[in-house]
């Protein structure tokens, strides 16, 4: 179910605003037998601002950026961590997560580390192994992020089965040594480079604590 454009009516605004003062504009110079030259001066600025109306209006149907298409991600809310993980690895991850789901258009989201899955908190797809496809291969290999802004137009969309299926966007963000935080969208298009900036740093903390406790087997 998709969610309508909330800056619609106030895109449309100027449009109708104008449009309306025009109308009245004529009408009142229909309806008026005799016209002073001090009249027609206001008709002639009247009609000029209800065309500098229309055409902010007809700009920002162009210009201003509409808000993405949201859907209701398939799936049932859950929060999973793997059992056998130190305590400050479970507190990282919870706090790591948790700002995630509510300060970004985030709505799933996996954590994975050398081969097993940490955490999956959000909205939860039907798997919950991962198992990397060449997306998340090369996430892995090259230490590099990566957006995927649409997921539907991207064919290696299929290994992205641990997310719910209608999953709008994706971000790989790598967490060092072979392994990665998924993060899933619930819009195309949805994340600025704000968040990713945000996310990066937020991993960076996250593969920290892994160096730290996870390496030394504490």
């Amino acid at each position: 179910m998709t969610k309508s454009d909330p800056n619609r009516v106030l895109r449309r605004l100027p449009i109708f605003v104008g449009g309306l003062g025009a109308v009245l504009l004529l009408i009142n110079r229909l309806l008026t037998p005799q016209i002073t030259d001090s009249q027609a001066r206001a008709d002639v600025l009247g009609v000029i601002l209800s065309a500098v109306l229309i055409l902010i209006g007809l700009i920002w149907q162009q210009v201003q950026p509409r808000s993405p298409d949201a859907v209701e991600l398939i799936g049932e809310e859950g929060f999973v961590l793997a059992p056998d993980l130190p305590d400050r690895v479970k507190t990282e991850l919870a706090w790591a997560s948790h700002l995630l789901l509510t300060n970004t258009v985030t709505r799933s989201l996996v954590v994975f580390y050398q081969g097993k899955v940490l955490l999956r908190r959000g909205i939860l797809g039907t798997k919950s192994e991962v198992k990397p496809g060449v997306i998340l291969k090369r996430v892995l290999e090259k230490q590099q992020p990566v957006y995927l802004v649409d997921l539907k137009v991207y064919p290696g969309r299929i290994e992205f089965d641990y997310l719910p299926e209608n999953t709008q966007g994706v971000i790989c963000q790598p967490l060092g040594n072979q392994s990665a935080l998924i993060l899933g969208a619930n819009a195309p298009r949805s994340y600025t480079k704000q968040d990713e900036n945000w996310i990066a740093g937020i991993a960076d903390k996250l593969a920290v604590t892994f160096s730290e406790e996870m390496a030394n087997g504490n």
